[in-house]
């Protein structure tokens, strides 16, 4: 029997009356969400008992939804059915109007982008791209830093090749080091043809795939840094480690950051896209053509400034380490070269569904810059009696509607001349596809939605523009500021798609009051809604990243806050120059309400 288990025994720790207080704040924190739950309703109840309005009323539903989605005491999507529970309780909107706002172009848009999504994945097409720029641009370290800081889609395939290449590079070094008498010997010239054959062999045992996704388990790797669970991660030096560091800063950031470029790059421009519609109908200047034209300068300026910001933090400049790409390779990178190129070789050749979905790939896009290019007439100029009734849905649709009938495989001709005949496939089937659709995301953008009906229809976004009229006094840049900078703060602490779905219907009303063009506002405050790189929680990619093990919690803040400032510096400088003509920021649109008592203010 354990003696520490007998009551009369003796303590060393604390004394034992803080126990109960302890254990009572540990099942207080335990059931937190159950309390926020349960509480957060009853403290705000005085709202609309008190004040009896309907601007109450909807105030009422807004902050409870508002605070779950903060503190996500409820999941996301639970929590956004709750305007379809109160507003018809509260008489703001009727059940079937509330429903409606639960699914809308938003939504086609967001099927269409998955289906390709699900083909690319399911191909491994994204492996085969990423293994192919490795190759083309080298395994210099600092090279495929940059490089990782500009090919958004494919970073994090890209990573986990770089990753698994010098793996095998460290174990072939290692082994050629010690089975050699000269120590000194270099292997750019050194490597025999049956040393490479065996080296071949041995990574031909030791991979293994799954799911298409390639991990190399090299064994004598294992033996040598077994997992950082059981001994710690050991790094061969400090600059090791902090190029380590700025690998996983890189793909977490360059993931969130090349996102702003397109409407469907991230959740939050979608849902930017669809308020933004649906508030002012019968404006038609954000599109896939005009988002690109204006984000692409922002994303590249970005990145530049990032990647320059975080070798300075972790690696300092050393100019000719940074920028000696293309030149004579040390052994180290010529052993992780043959590593990627074994790699892509055991791919094979591109595949038909590969071609299939690469096509479709490029004529999704095709589609979207060509529908209303904006300095010529666009493909839906073509349906001149039906103005403004294709969108950038229509295309994905076309297109994802094609991976459902397009066959994954061809006919073959066998050794005799016959044509084999294989079971009609499509590239992607609906169980495929139902595995990847984020429905989490679909339910919150309802949900956003539901809310800015129910805020228009109880007149509460008026009140809320009246009450900000005096910002109108404010220069403009400020106000700009003042709301980039908030919704930068929050969007640490809770999810993108949330906090943009809780600001539109705040910012739109304040532009109106204020009277000057809503994009003047909303573009910055929708862009800065990305910038998520404070913490590990604040967005999934620095979690996975952060999982890894090579960054601690200062790493991030040190490296997030440089990159936060350069973010809403960039954006800045964006919505004051280039983004003033192609939106026509400089003066108020016929598109938007018009307050004539509201007095005009200068930009």
């Amino acid at each position: 029997m354990d003696d520490s288990s007998d009551p009369g025994s003796v303590s060393t720790g604390k004394p034992n009356y803080q126990l109960p207080a302890m254990k009572f704040f540990h099942q207080l924190w335990v059931y937190r969400k159950f309390l926020l739950i349960v509480f957060t309703p009853v403290f705000l109840l005085p709202l609309p008992l008190i004040i009896r309005t309907k601007e109450a009323e909807c105030a009422y539903t807004l902050f409870i939804v508002a605070i779950f989605w903060l503190t996500e005491a409820l999941p996301l999507a639970v929590s956004a059915l709750l305007p379809a529970l109160m507003f018809p309780l509260f008489g703001i909107m009727a059940s079937k109007e509330v429903a409606s706002a639960y699914f809308k172009d938003f939504h086609l848009l967001l099927t269409g982008v998955i289906c390709l999504a699900t083909s690319i994945e399911k191909w491994n097409l994204h492996k085969r791209i990423a293994l192919k720029m490795v190759m083309l641009v080298g395994v210099n370290p600092a090279c495929n830093t940059s490089t990782a800081a500009m090919v958004m889609p494919i970073v994090e395939a890209v990573a986990q090749q770089i990753m698994s290449a010098e793996a095998e590079a460290d174990v072939l070094e290692m082994t050629y080091a010690t089975g050699s008498t000269n120590h000194a010997l270099e292997l750019d010239e050194s490597i025999s043809e049956c040393e490479a054959s065996d080296w071949k062999e041995k990574t031909k045992q030791d991979n293994r795939y799954d799911n298409g996704s390639c991990h190399i388990m090299c064994k004598a790797e294992k033996e040598k840094n077994p997992p950082p669970a059981e001994t710690g991660r050991k790094y061969r030096n400090q600059k090791d480690h902090m190029m380590c560091k700025v690998m996983c800063l890189c793909i977490a950031y360059s993931s969130t950051i090349g996102g702003l470029t397109t409407i469907t790059g991230t959740s939050t421009n979608l849902i930017f896209a669809e308020q933004f519609n649906t508030r002012y109908p019968k404006c038609q200047c954000i599109n896939f053509g005009s988002w690109f034209i204006l984000c692409i300068p922002i994303t590249i300026m970005i990145m530049l400034l990032s990647w320059v910001w975080l070798q300075w933090l972790f690696l300092g400049f050393n100019f000719k380490e940074m920028f000696q790409c293309g030149k004579e390779k040390s052994a180290r990178e010529q052993a992780s070269a043959r590593v990627i190129k074994e790699e892509y070789r055991k791919l094979g050749p591109i595949s038909y569904p590969e071609v299939i979905t690469l096509v479709l790939f490029i004529l999704m896009a095709l589609l979207w810059f060509t529908r209303e290019p904006g300095f010529i007439p666009g493909w839906s100029s073509l349906f001149p009696q039906y103005p403004g009734f294709a969108t950038d849905s229509t295309a994905a649709l076309i297109i994802g509607l094609l991976f459902f009938i397009i066959p994954a495989k061809t006919l073959s001709r066998t050794s005799n001349g016959e044509n084999s005949v294989f079971d009609y496939t499509p590239l992607i089937t609906w169980k495929e596809f139902q595995s990847c659709m984020p429905w989490e995301i679909m339910i919150l953008v309802g949900g956003g939605f539901a809310l800015a009906d129910g805020c228009e229809v109880s007149k509460l976004s008026a009140w809320i523009g009246s009450k900000l009229t005096p910002m109108g006094s404010l220069p403009m840049w400020l106000i700009i500021l003042i709301s980039s900078l908030i919704v930068t703060s929050i969007t640490e602490v809770a999810s993108n798609p949330a906090t943009i779905t809780i600001f539109l219907p705040i910012l739109s009303p304040l532009a109106e009051a204020i009277h000057v063009n809503p994009l003047y506002v909303l573009i910055p405050a929708t862009l800065c809604t990305s910038f998520a790189f404070l913490l590990p929680v604040a967005n999934p990619p620095n979690a996975i990243v952060f999982a890894y093990g090579h960054l601690n919690v200062i790493d991030m803040v040190k490296a997030g806050l440089g990159v936060n400032i350069i973010g809403v510096a960039v954006v800045m400088l964006a919505v004051t120059t280039w983004a003033v003509p192609l939106y026509n920021l400089q003066t108020y649109p016929s598109w938007a309400p018009d307050f004539s008592t509201v007095n005009s203010t200068g930009l």
